[in-house]
């Protein structure tokens, strides 16, 4: 049996979905960056990807498989705007390269919860570089879950009260390659999950498995939903292994998994998903929506 050619995201999100698969003889697993996922899916590369959702559009004719996603409802933790401005006031944003999904995501926000029409750049997923070059930057990962910064009192704006803003300075652990100490900075970090919920009421469907047709037969979908439910199931293992050389981040990861991430593609997931979709071929992200297909 040739094995069926995986492509997963390397973030701690991912984990929960795949775990066990690099010890079955029915799947050949390999991690990337969402972008790289949906390229190598694109290219022929790999037979299925945990791509980010808005690549669907992209592909040619994808089915998804039934059941499985990374979502969220409310706060994901792990995508996020940081903004030294009211969002009303952000004329530019920086982007994180990384997820094609979370660009999207904020271009729609752009046009239907925040009311503006920045200016928009991609760079490395660098805060520090990013905020010198704009008003606010898209961090995506792990990156932005374990953003520890320092709380301090900045009245919120009101013309976006419906969603919950946490005001930060830029100060993460010394040892952080993420951020340096800027004593004197204020960075503003919004949750796109939250946003995203607040605005529609619904979840939010960040990616899920997805690959041409026939190249996935039922006991594999099978044994990819078996996988999910083993590693929700020991998904405060999952993320001690993940950060295990990282130790403070266990407990922040183990929540995150437990809190903020989903893996079911319910009912809600299919709608948010859907409209997700109708909204980004709205204002030009993706040429049209397409009806959800399935294996």
């Amino acid at each position: 049996m040739t094995p069926v050619r995986l492509g997963a995201v390397e973030y701690l999100n991912a984990r929960p979905l795949v775990f066990g698969l690099d010890r079955s003889p029915r799947f050949d697993l390999r991690f990337d960056l969402p972008s790289e996922c949906a390229r190598l899916l694109h290219a022929g590369d790999i037979d299925l990807g945990l791509i980010p959702s808005i690549e669907y559009l992209r592909g040619d004719s994808y089915r998804i498989v039934p059941d499985l996603a990374i979502a969220s409802r409310g706060p994901v933790a792990s995508v996020a705007l940081f903004t030294t401005r009211p969002m009303p006031d952000v004329r530019s944003i920086v982007m994180d390269t990384s997820s094609r999904t979370s660009v999207a995501l904020v271009r729609v926000l752009c046009a239907r919860l925040f009311k503006i029409a920045p200016a928009i750049e991609a760079h490395r997923p660098d805060l520090n570089a990013m905020l010198e070059r704009g008003d606010a930057a898209l961090i995506i990962g792990d990156k932005a879950l374990v953003w520890e910064p320092e709380t301090v009192r900045l009245k919120p704006d009101t013309t976006y009260a419906s969603v919950k803003q946490e005001t930060y300075t830029s100060v993460l652990h010394e040892d952080s390659d993420m951020v340096r100490r800027k004593p004197d900075s204020i960075v503003q970090k919004i949750d796109l999950g939250e946003a995203w919920t607040s605005l529609t009421g619904l979840p939010f469907v960040w990616a899920f498995w997805a690959g041409p047709a026939g190249r996935v037969t039922a006991d594999d979908v099978t044994a990819l939903q078996a996988a999910r439910d083993a590693g929700v199931s020991q998904s405060d293992a999952v993320a001690h292994e993940y950060f295990r050389d990282a130790p403070r981040y266990r407990d922040l990861g183990a929540r995150y998994l437990r809190d903020n991430i989903k893996y079911y593609l319910g009912a809600d997931e299919r709608a948010g998903l859907e409209l997700f979709y109708r909204y980004a071929a709205e204002i030009g992200v993706v040429p049209s929506a397409s009806d959800l297909r399935f294996y």
